[in-house]
């Protein structure tokens, strides 16, 4: 069993309530706008980390994590990318490297909801663990927990991390 801290759209805002609710993690995994490389350096510190990159980030960000993962934990095959849509509807770019190959689990950031949702069609897991950062629309800023066992996940939960300003 694997346990995972599941973030995005810091937007370089670093919080300490981060390293409280990922020390007992395994791996964070952080779904783009990181818009600072310390905020990757210090996640770094806490765990080992998986990261793309988002549509803010520079080169720096550009240069060290790729624009999407594909991977697998434990039985369970993931995609991650930052701008990917919502369910039905995800973005053209997107798409076809899901209908290609479909995950069992689709994770991204971007819109600043938290979101997760069984796409049926596609029998796809979608994980959106809305924006943990300070900057954005969003009202209360969020990540996310999951343990990854055996082909599935479980003990999924939502982390607020209080206001956005």
């Amino acid at each position: 069993m694997k346990r995972i801290g599941l973030i995005s759209d810091t937007h370089g805002h670093i919080d300490e309530k981060y390293k409280k609710y990922f020390s007992s993690c395994d791996e964070i995994w952080h779904a783009g706008d990181v818009g600072d490389i310390a905020v990757t350096d210090y996640l770094k510190e806490i765990a080992p980390l998986k990261c793309v990159y988002g549509n803010i980030d520079n080169h720096i960000i550009r240069t060290e994590f790729p624009e999407k993962q594909r991977f697998t934990l434990n039985n369970v095959h993931f995609l991650m990318t930052h701008i990917g849509g919502k369910p039905y509807a995800y973005t053209q770019n997107i798409r076809f490297d899901i209908e290609r190959n479909t995950p069992k689990v689709f994770i991204c950031g971007h819109s600043h909801i938290c979101k997760v949702q069984m796409d049926k069609k596609l029998n796809m897991l979608y994980i959106n663990p809305g924006a943990a950062g300070i900057h954005g629309f969003h009202k209360v800023r969020t990540m996310m927990r999951f343990s990854v066992t055996n082909g599935i996940l479980k003990d999924m939960e939502v982390i607020e991390l209080g206001d956005r300003a």
